[in-house]
């Protein structure tokens, strides 16, 4: 009884200084997060839009090779004012979207099928590394033959790009779940099925959200060589419009909306991660 009763103090005295350490660093984190949030994606994007209108007034960069952002700005709302603008971007947007919720999808059926089953990965490892090699912009030329120059072909590139990231990540996160985890499941006689559902998906989700943090980074660099295909309307047709004009300040004002779609993926993942992953401690800098 005595060494019951020493052995569960002991532990408490273990534990709670430990929750007490796990909820300082929830609060932490929970109030520094609004302030880095802030500093990453509008204090520091204003410090450079700043420096680079400095440059340009003080005529260190030649307004006819760079547009300064006021110019940029100025050209937004004139296309907005005309209504080309917002056409455009829902398009591209549309098309980003489109693309990126195919090669998720893709991505997470085959990636699950090949963590989970040796088999699987046999049969779809193989063709998965191949595009990897190959850049899958080198397959717009093969697309065009295949798919013609509409739409199709716009979103499959997308998507391609997008589905292998997320299964190589997805892969790898699944097989490297803490095997004491698994183990430890098996021996209280969980099922195959719940194993599955309680354990490795959920172990593999910091895994899977890179896999889509790249994703997204590959579906905007997909949109730019999607909209080169025969494309009349989007931003990249907007840019192409300008470039025969030589109307630099359009096409700036392209790959500054290029650039926001990049930053509002980038925070759209970030904010997946504090919600799904907030009950995993990590180091979040100092």
């Amino acid at each position: 009884m005595v060494i019951a009763m020493s052995s569960s103090s002991s532990e408490q005295a273990v534990v709670a200084p430990i929750a007490a350490l796990s909820a300082r660093t929830r609060r932490r984190r929970a109030l520094r997060g609004p302030s880095t949030t802030l500093t990453r994606y509008v204090l520091v994007p204003l410090a450079l839009v700043g420096a680079w209108q400095a440059a340009c007034s003080i005529g260190i960069v030649d307004s006819a090779v760079m547009s300064s952002p006021i110019e940029v700005v100025k050209a937004g709302v004139r296309l907005g004012r005309e209504g080309v603008l917002w056409t455009d971007i829902a398009v591209s947007a549309r098309r980003a979207a489109l693309g990126f919720v195919f090669g998720l999808v893709a991505g997470v059926v085959l990636g699950t099928v090949a963590g989970l089953w040796q088999r699987a990965e046999s049969v779809v490892d193989s063709p998965i590394q191949i595009l990897n090699t190959v850049p899958f912009l080198a397959l717009v030329p093969l697309f065009i033959l295949w798919f013609g120059i509409g739409e199709k072909p716009k979103v499959i590139l997308i998507a391609t790009g997008s589905a292998i990231p997320i299964y190589l990540n997805l892969v790898s996160a699944i097989r490297n779940v803490d095997v004491r985890l698994i183990e430890m499941a098996q021996t209280v006689g969980v099922s195959r099925r719940r194993l599955v559902a309680r354990v490795l998906l959920p172990g593999a989700l910091p895994g899977t959200l890179v896999g889509m943090r790249m994703a997204l980074a590959f579906s905007v660099i997909g949109l730019v060589a999607a909209e080169q295909i025969n494309a009349t309307s989007g931003i990249g047709y907007m840019m192409e419009a300008a470039r025969q004009f030589m109307r630099t300040d359009e096409i700036f004002l392209g790959l500054a909306l290029y650039a926001l779609f990049g930053v509002a993926a980038s925070a759209f993942i970030t904010l997946l991660e504090r919600v799904l992953l907030s009950w995993q401690p990590r180091f979040s800098g100092r």
